[in-house]
């Protein structure tokens, strides 16, 4: 009884508290949602660009939260990584993994959570036959900046080699089941 009386009486007797609250856990619970889904990792040896779970993340994180706290929440995760916290895929961490050829995508991770958000926003996401078009956006920008980052290290056409073809058909995968995980992703955020 204790257990379903306290949200109440919180609720009611501190409204502002849920309000002043909600946008911080949220954009905690995106951060550690995604740096969850950077320890699955799948190194491929012809690329220094390993396949993770990171980017799933980014687009549920962005299609659930909305432009704000989504790039929010990337940013504090890519904050939280540059700090040295052992959040990026495999556990790395620090300012030299974030500079290294993978330095792009985590940029591109907070513009594509900003840009899905964005798009969520406007409804795009409302329905099943339209919610992979923010997704799909998002992505582009994800390779737009990971591989214009490797292109630095790398000319640009192994940049693209290496950086955006070994995972199309992945991200693809992913469009997909974040456009069918996105109903759960909305009761959770909402309750």
């Amino acid at each position: 009884m204790l257990t379903t009386l306290a949200p109440t009486l919180t609720a009611r007797l501190f409204p502002r508290l849920r309000a002043w609250t909600r946008d911080p856990g949220l954009i905690l619970t995106g951060t550690l949602f995604t740096a969850l889904l950077a320890q699955a990792k799948i190194p491929l040896p012809f690329t220094p660009v390993p396949l993770t779970g990171q980017t799933f993340a980014v687009l549920l994180v962005g299609a659930t939260l909305g432009a704000r706290r989504g790039a929010a929440s990337l940013g504090l995760y890519v904050a939280l990584g540059c700090l040295g916290l052992p959040v990026f895929a495999g556990g790395a961490g620090g300012l030299a993994y974030a500079l290294g050829p993978t330095g792009g995508y985590l940029l591109g991770f907070v513009l594509a959570a900003w840009l899905i958000g964005r798009l969520a926003e406007r409804g795009l996401e409302r329905r099943l036959r339209t919610a992979w078009l923010p997704f799909l956006a998002g992505t582009l920008v994800i390779y737009l900046c990971g591989a214009g980052w490797l292109s630095l290290l790398l000319d640009f056409e192994k940049a693209l080699t290496l950086g955006v073809l070994p995972f199309l058909i992945g991200d693809a995968v992913k469009i997909v089941l974040a456009a069918l995980a996105l109903p759960a992703a909305w009761r959770l955020v909402r309750a």
